[in-house]
């Protein structure tokens, strides 16, 4: 396919594959904020053994200008999404693009035209192939590199978007939490409340098979807590271990409480250090140098990532998420942490209840990402 002097390209052979992954090379190289993602994690995500396809289908594109890649994009179906909204939706993501109009329309036209393809009559996105891989875009918070696991994008990106045609679907927000202030004292008497009504907790088990066993407690739980978020779909459970695994080394227990009741796993505040600050030197590729860069400086991390605060509906008037807040901030600021502050990410805009649980804690709105959607 050939717009203007724009050429695009399906994704075909491992050599594509290589162009691919290099494109954000070329969009960011002066973008002081931006962390290289360990290619090997996203070649695994497209590649031929991907779970993915058990269940889904997908298609990369490239764009080159007088041969060189200068943007990509993955058109996927999700049947589970499918399935769960009863709607004939399809997905973009992995985008990436240089600051021209005219390439990104011409992406967009061609996954666009793959999905037609598949039945599909509705765009989704930015979704790499499902909201547990990256999605979303940044609109608003550019002056500072995303934490890890969240993503980041040029500040043109939601212009590009607005030009094409896109609108907005929903926005969800980041908050930062200052490490260096009082908590509310409604969460310590919420801990005690939790404690004496039967409430117990321990940190998250990080070693052998009480790591594993943990695990599929917490798969458990996301699938209850969580089973009906908006664009979102149900892991298999080989799924969750897998990543669980690859995240294992990384666990800092002491931010990472789970609450329990009559031995059952009824909750948990998942902290992770924030790792892109070591990943950032890394330039993407975690082998034997990489490794060794990452080792040399994780010591420099002073801030962490709390990924999501879960509690069962049936046990939140046993005060169990403000326990599992008090925990994971006082497990932040123990003595010998190195933690200044923590993002809490992401928060969708329309989640009322988590938002007033997270501002009454002290979390304040610092970025603010957005999904699109399209009908073709």
């Amino acid at each position: 396919m050939v717009v203007n002097a724009v050429t695009i390209q399906p994704v075909r052979s491992p050599e594509d594959l290589e162009r691919f992954l290099d494109v954000p090379q070329r969009v960011y190289r002066n973008d002081p904020n931006w962390v290289p993602p360990i290619r090997s994690a996203i070649a695994s995500q497209l590649g031929a053994d991907t779970p993915f396809l058990t269940y889904g289908t997908f298609q990369a594109f490239l764009a080159f200008d007088h041969g060189q890649p200068v943007g990509r994009i993955v058109a996927a179906v999700n049947q589970r999404l499918i399935e769960r909204e009863g709607q004939s939706i399809g997905l973009f993501g992995y985008f990436e693009c240089i600051d021209d109009s005219a390439i990104a329309q011409a992406l967009f036209e061609a996954a666009e035209q793959w999905l037609r393809e598949q039945g599909i009559q509705q765009v989704r996105g930015p979704i790499n192939l499902s909201t547990h891989n990256s999605c979303l875009f940044l609109v608003d918070g550019f002056d500072s590199p995303p934490v890890m696991m969240m993503p980041y994008n040029p500040p043109y990106y939601p212009q590009l978007m607005d030009t094409l045609g896109w609108q907005k679907a929903k926005d969800a927000y980041a908050y930062d939490f200052r490490l260096d202030h009082d908590l509310a004292q409604q969460f310590e008497k919420g801990y005690r409340i939790a404690c004496e009504s039967g409430v117990t907790f321990r940190p998250l088990h990080t070693k052998g098979q009480d790591f594993i066993e943990d695990c599929k407690k917490l798969y458990q739980l996301f699938n209850e807590a969580f089973s009906q978020n908006w664009s979102s779909t149900p892991r298999s459970l080989e799924e969750f271990l897998e990543e669980a695994k690859s995240l294992q080394s990384l666990v800092d227990p002491d931010v990472f409480p789970v609450a329990e009741h009559n031995g059952k796993m009824i909750g948990f505040w998942m902290g992770l250090p924030d790792y892109n600050i070591a990943l950032k030197h890394v330039g993407g590729k975690l082998n034997w140098l990489g490794l060794l860069k990452f080792l040399w400086y994780r010591r420099q991390i002073d801030q962490g990532r709390i990924i999501a605060i879960c509690a069962l509906p049936e046990y939140r008037r046993k005060m169990v998420a403000p326990g599992l807040i008090y925990l994971g901030m006082q497990g932040g600021i123990k003595k010998g942490k190195p933690y200044r502050r923590a993002e809490l990410s992401w928060v969708f805009e329309d989640n009322y209840p988590s938002r007033k649980l997270i501002e009454a804690a002290g979390g304040k709105i610092y970025k603010t990402y957005r999904i699109y959607e399209k009908l073709l």
